[in-house]
């Protein structure tokens, strides 16, 4: 079975919960066994969103799991990324994982938004999904579809 990672950090943005929630729904279809590795208020909040655990099962916190990640470890890494930390928690998972990877990289301020973009493209190669959100994560979803669709496509040949 494939292995997929998804790192949250600071739930500050409302937007990161449902898109974590819907991201696991989306790769579990997609046959993928998914941790989620996050701070403990961001666990918080999802194990609230999902009390019956029926999307989110595996669930680490962020800072013990650094410490035990080998890399091909997992087959996906997704990384929700929002803020400063959020950018060096993600190309410090990316460096040791050296998998596949995607960032979700959200801000409701543009500049903010274009630095941790660039951040992450001059650090790693993950594919980019970004929008400007912050409550709505609507931009986000339809994004993040296209990026798995042509994820879905490209492990099918």
């Amino acid at each position: 079975m494939k292995k997929a990672l998804i790192l949250l950090g600071c739930p500050e943005s409302p937007s990161q919960t449902p898109m974590a929630i819907y991201a696991t729904y989306k790769l579990k279809k997609m046959g993928y066994e998914v941790t989620t590795a996050s701070t403990p208020s961001a666990m918080k909040l999802l194990e609230v969103g999902d009390p019956e655990g029926l999307y989110i099962e595996n669930k680490v916190d962020i800072d013990s799991c650094i410490e035990k990640l080998d890399k091909g470890a997992f087959d996906l890494l997704i990384g929700f990324i929002h803020k400063d930390a959020a950018v060096s928690y993600f190309v410090t998972f990316y460096s040791i994982l050296d998998t596949k990877s995607i960032a979700i990289v959200f801000e409701k301020d543009a500049d903010k938004l274009a630095e941790f973009i660039d951040t992450v493209s001059e650090s790693t190669n993950a594919e980019i999904v970004s929008a400007r959100a912050y409550h709505n994560p609507t931009p986000l979803r339809v994004k993040f579809d296209k990026t798995i669709k042509k994820l879905e496509e490209s492990t099918a040949l």
